[in-house]
């Protein structure tokens, strides 16, 4: 069933860069996909589908199966429920007695990229072939295609970090071959129409140094969550009225308990730790900051319209546009959150019974240079890297929870005055 253009509000999603924390978004889209049609009758549509890193390959599946019909959130969660640490990317014992000859060896590529040629891939410490292969065959690549012509996907954005400017790349397949209102010349974001294939997805996911830097065209790109971790201002450029947010980092209400604030600041000493917090700090905050500028502009039109009329809009907007700005809007937003936070649920789950992870040399090393009792406690940096179903078999339940408490949010974002119930 397409839905009627132009009818309803235009929906979109958003969804958040964090390596293997991403098998809570999979939980969460799973009970939105497949749970809650079957609950309440009424069908899960996005106009618009936004990801950075792990977020853009859950974008890019989102949008190849918006046409079918259950099981596909299933499916999802099954890919990281058989995901191994070992199997995923790949390091060995003799990989880090490699190591130095692999230093060595960035001479060889500075030497080609000299001379004009372009590897697919830069230096990166782990080999990603797993885990390129496991997105390549997962998601039915054409699928996408067929969806935004049919109209029963608008547009598809997947942001990565171009390395030569430092800038925002969104990478956008819309069916229009018009550029994308709502852009700006001077927008720090840089929009760019193509067609969406694998490697704008891996690019988007390749964590700096970790992970490699991928080729696109001529340019390099690392992971979108260095400069847009949560792509939500592709989603207001492109006119959603509604957009679902599906993030990866635990809010507690009121301040972090003392005691616990006592203890990072102990931890603050082993650089891999701090390590882990500055890179939630890089990678899960700012999108409270863009949540923020959208509800600002949202108390304006509500208080403008209050103290000047039903007409303020309109006015400001005519204003807004004559003076080489964009029209404004209402938009509603919902946020899906972790519940618990997601480097404590790591440490926790090792401690408890770290014979039940499968881990390559690489993380059991990690693990050593990072103080293993400092890691039983909380595991910032290693909640990105554990992709193994110890770890993503109960982060998917936890996002699958999270999205079933937020049941009846989810059944009034997703429902019409007057639309036909399934």
């Amino acid at each position: 069933m397409n839905p009627a253009k132009g009818k309803g509000p235009k929906r979109a999603i958003v969804l958040s860069g964090g390596g293997a924390r991403g098998a809570y978004e999979a939980g969460v889209l799973r009970f939105i996909l497949d749970e809650l049609p079957r609950r309440r009758k009424i069908d899960p549509h996005f106009d618009i589908i936004c990801g950075t890193s792990v977020g853009a390959i859950h974008a890019a599946f989102v949008a190849a199966t918006a046409s079918e019909r259950g099981e596909h959130g299933p499916r999802l969660v099954e890919i990281w429920e058989g995901l191994h640490a070992d199997e995923i990317f790949k390091f060995s014992a003799r990989d880090l007695l490699s190591l130095p000859a692999s230093f060595f060896n960035l001479r060889r590529v500075a030497r080609q990229l000299r001379e004009g040629r372009r590897p697919d891939r830069l230096f990166g410490l782990l080999d990603t072939a797993p885990l390129e292969k496991l997105v390549m065959e997962s998601i039915p690549w054409p699928g996408i295609r067929e969806n935004i012509a049919s109209g029963r996907v608008e547009a598809l954005c997947v942001a990565a970090t171009q390395l030569a400017t430092s800038r925002a790349i969104v990478f956008c397949e819309k069916n229009e071959r018009t550029h994308p209102s709502g852009w700006l010349a001077d927008d720090s974001i840089r929009v760019q129409r193509t067609r969406i294939q694998p490697v704008h997805a891996l690019a988007s996911a390749a964590i700096p140094l970790l992970f490699p830097s991928v080729r696109v065209g001529s340019r390099y790109y690392a992971d979108g969550g260095l400069r847009l971790n949560t792509p939500l201002a592709p989603a207001v450029r492109l006119g959603a009225d509604r957009i679902l947010v599906i993030g990866l980092n635990h809010v507690r209400e009121g301040q972090t308990p003392e005691y616990l604030a006592q203890q990072r600041t102990a931890g603050f000493g082993n650089p891999l730790f701090l390590f882990g917090k500055v890179l939630n700090a890089l990678m899960l905050s700012p999108v409270d900051a863009d949540l923020a500028r959208v509800r600002l502009i949202n108390h304006i039109i509500e208080h403008g319209t209050s103290a000047f009329g039903s007409d303020f809009l309109e006015r400001l907007n005519e204003t807004s546009v004559h003076a080489g700005g964009r029209n404004l809007k209402y938009i509603q937003d919902m946020v899906i959150r972790p519940s618990e936070d997601l480097g404590l649920m790591a440490g926790r789950l090792l401690a408890e019974d770290r014979d039940q992870f499968r881990l390559n040399a690489f993380l059991k090393l990690f693990i050593k240079a990072s103080d293993e009792h400092a890691v039983d406690k909380e595991a910032d940096l290693l909640s990105y890297l554990l992709f193994d179903t110890a770890f993503t078999t109960p982060l998917a339940d936890l996002g699958y929870a999270d999205a079933a408490a937020r049941e009846d949010e989810l059944t009034e974002f997703f429902s019409d005055p007057g639309a036909t119930p399934l």
